[in-house]
């Protein structure tokens, strides 16, 4: 398949056009005309693209590209050294972060509450229709602790809970990766809990003093399931060779 074909195809299921973000959505790194073996992952590191060229990958395709709004535009030293392994090899980069994230059935925040048994109502966001952050229910309320044994199985790690009551967790916000900062809008809207992938130092004091449980999951572990089911549908709509490689990532 022709790089630019497979920009489309993505763009179109993931509505690019329909959404802002802080980096361009779509090929971000030219290669080889022809695509049949696909690596997928989280970020586009070094460790993943060494992956791509053991594996003899013609494209990469994450959630963490390049190009972010505000980062230095030369090409040196980390970055530089990223893309000449890829321009050296002839692989394609693709990279979609927001609208990865709010898909509502391949989207990181679907795939996450899926895992979890969480059904996904409606967005947090009322005024956006592309919320990033959701809001969902369990089926049947649990203690959170009970949650946080869920997620730890699910993750395959301990997520970091602070407590902010004794009742029973039913009504959930949900945001992969770094959305730690929608607490406090998601508490006003009176969720139990809110899961996460980081914490950031007012995030404690905002869970106890707003009453609602926190989880930090890790960023890495909440938006491993978005780019891996991404590619599960290219495989299977489109017969292309597509391999997930979760890099380790302890954050």
């Amino acid at each position: 398949m022709d790089p630019f074909r497979l920009q489309n195809i993505l763009n179109e299921e993931l509505r690019t056009f329909a959404i802002k973000d802080y980096c361009p959505n779509g090929l971000q790194v030219q290669g080889r005309s022809e695509i049949k073996k696909i690596v997928t992952g989280v970020t586009a590191s070094q460790a993943l693209i060494d992956a791509a060229i053991e594996r003899e990958a013609d494209a990469v395709l994450v959630h963490h590209g390049y190009f972010w709004k505000g980062e230095s535009p030369v090409l040196t030293h980390m970055k530089g050294q990223r893309i000449a392994a890829l321009m050296k090899h002839q692989i394609n980069l693709l990279a979609y972060h927001l609208p990865l994230d709010i898909h509502p059935t391949l989207g990181n925040n679907a795939q996450l509450a899926a895992l979890l048994g969480i059904e996904l109502r409606r967005g947090l966001e009322p005024w956006d229709k592309n919320s990033v952050a959701m809001v969902g229910e369990l089926t049947q309320p649990i203690k959170g602790e009970q949650l946080a044994e869920r997620i730890e199985h699910v993750l395959g790690r301990r997520p970091l809970h602070i407590q902010g009551h004794q009742h029973e967790i039913k009504k959930i916000g949900l945001c992969t990766g770094g959305g730690q900062s929608f607490l406090s809008l998601a508490a006003e809207q009176g969720v139990d809990a809110f899961i996460s992938g980081e914490i950031s130092e007012q995030t404690t004091h905002i869970a106890r003093e707003m009453e609602v449980d926190f989880f930090a999951a890790g960023h890495h572990a909440t938006e491993r399931y978005g780019v891996k089911a991404l590619g599960e549908w290219l495989s299977e709509k489109y017969q292309l060779e597509v391999c997930f490689v979760d890099i380790d990532n302890p954050v």
